[in-house]
């Protein structure tokens, strides 16, 4: 991401439901059914995300109504269970009404607690392993999340539509979800708009189809995304497609709204295509089936790298398009964070770090200018600067967004880099996302991923750099 500067309620169900015993196959021992954790253990969200299954994919299938500014939706959501399930939850939040929730096509209880829990009880305990599906049809207008800290986020309204923007908790506004980046799926989205307005989301374009006044569009999502990377965009855009040099499929979109010129909104497809081919030389093979951008006008202040498919918000600027550097950054995040995402929001300058160092690879590439002079004009700030006050690898829940993780995250990243020479630190640039793509990773294991392909002791480094406070010497 680019930006400008739950308490849970406990549920009280029945004992028999956390405890139930059922029959087992012969010769097991009886399952003994408990409910899911009502979070995943992040200690900045504690409340984000849920135990006790593991989502494979989502089907969600959304019809935008701009007279009343609301969403009639149903989504499907399939899973599995990691433990022997007497109930589980789903991040659900805000004021969206459900209809009807089933499991396995059968009538669930259920009830929304705290912030965003939707703690659902399904007729018969699901054991260990099992394969089922939650089906949510709900309506509503959406809500808007607006964090003192952590900005805008959420469904947020537009001109002429709406766009999706999640970073970190904004999907459970918009469908019922498994809330946290260590939980990835694939996905389906299925968008309805009245004709004339254009549907948008992550992926690949399958079908477009207008009845009855009626435009609706699929997208498929093959590779795993975090929920926190999922987008849709819906009002009045133009849209170019393409494919990059490299025969990547490339698809653009500009707000009307925000009154581009053909020529600019060109530009922007074809340097959104050269910034993909030159990352993908740096970075290793293009994680996703697609890549492309969106600009919006949305009033959120930042841009979002959405996978596959970045939203960038420009502000108060008509006519403007991302700048290559913006671009670069957005772009890097699809090998760092998109691909390999953090296991821990405290491991966000995984993320942050590595896009802006993107942004100091394309700035020597096309401006001239050298890295180290980008590193030089930062690290200038002086000491007592609040910069270099905090942690770089624990930043805290309210500096997630902010320059103790892009700022010194890249710096940190720079110096890796002369510490363990530029031969390996270009083979780890290919070598890291590849490893872990489509999963998460920590600050502690990336150290001893460099490690073992350096042949270096980098603890010096990550004590200096990722694990404490100040500014280091060089």
């Amino acid at each position: 991401m680019s930006r400008t500067p739950r308490a849970l309620a406990a549920v009280s169900l029945a004992v028999a439901a956390s405890l139930a015993v059922t029959a087992a196959p012969a010769g097991a021992a009886p399952a003994r059914f408990t409910p899911g954790a009502p979070g995943a253990g992040d200690p900045y969200f504690p409340d984000m995300g849920n135990g006790g299954y593991d989502v494979a994919h989502y089907d969600i299938g959304l019809r935008y109504d701009p007279a009343t500014k609301g969403i009639q939706a149903v989504t499907k959501i399939k899973a599995a269970a990691t433990q022997d399930l007497s109930r589980f939850d789903l991040d659900f939040l805000g004021p969206l009404k459900i209809s009807s929730l089933t499991v396995d096509g059968q009538k669930a209880s259920f009830t929304r607690t705290g912030a965003q829990e939707l703690v659902v009880t399904p007729r018969k305990g699901l054991r260990k392993h099992r394969h089922f599906t939650v089906t949510v049809a709900y309506s509503g207008v959406p809500q808007t999340i607006d964090d003192p800290t952590l900005g805008t986020s959420g469904w947020v309204p537009t001109p002429d539509g709406a766009v999706m923007l999640n970073q970190p908790f904004g999907a459970a506004t918009v469908y019922p979800v498994n809330d946290h980046p260590t939980d990835k799926a694939t996905y389906t989205f299925t968008l309805s708009a009245p004709e004339g307005l254009t549907t948008l989301a992550n992926g690949d374009l399958r079908s477009t189809r207008t009845k009855g006044g009626w435009t609706t569009t699929r997208w498929d999502v093959r590779n795993p995304m975090a929920s926190e990377l999922a987008m849709l965009a819906i009002g009045k855009y133009d849209v170019l497609k393409g494919r990059t040099g490299a025969r990547v499929p490339n698809l653009t979109a500009t707000d009307r709204a925000m009154a581009i010129k053909p020529a600019d909104a060109k530009k922007f497809h074809d340097q959104t295509a050269e910034v993909t081919d030159f990352e993908s030389a740096r970075f290793g093979r293009y994680p996703f089936t697609s890549t492309g951008g969106i600009v919006v006008k949305a009033g959120v202040g930042y841009a979002l790298e959405t996978q596959g498919r970045p939203v960038y918000d420009l502000g108060r600027r008509p006519g403007s398009i991302p700048s290559g550097s913006l671009l670069a950054h957005e772009l890097g995040h699809q090998w760092f964070g998109d691909a390999v995402s953090p296991a821990k929001w405290a491991d966000i300058w995984l993320n942050e770090g590595f896009a802006t160092y993107a942004e100091w690879l394309w700035a020597e590439h096309a401006e001239g200018t050298p890295v180290q002079q980008n590193f030089d004009g930062v690290y200038a700030t002086p000491a007592d600067d609040g910069l270099w006050k905090g942690k770089v690898a624990d930043p805290g829940r309210d500096h997630i967004f902010d320059g103790l993780v892009y700022d010194r995250g890249a710096m940190a990243v720079h110096v890796l880099r002369t510490t363990i020479g530029d031969g390996d630190f270009f083979r780890l640039l290919k070598a890291w996302p590849a490893a872990h793509r489509y999963g998460n990773a920590s600050t502690a294991e990336f150290v001893r991923f460099a490690e073992r392909l350096s042949h270096k002791n980098l603890d010096g480094w990550a004590k200096a750099w990722l694990y404490s406070e100040g500014k280091p010497s060089l």
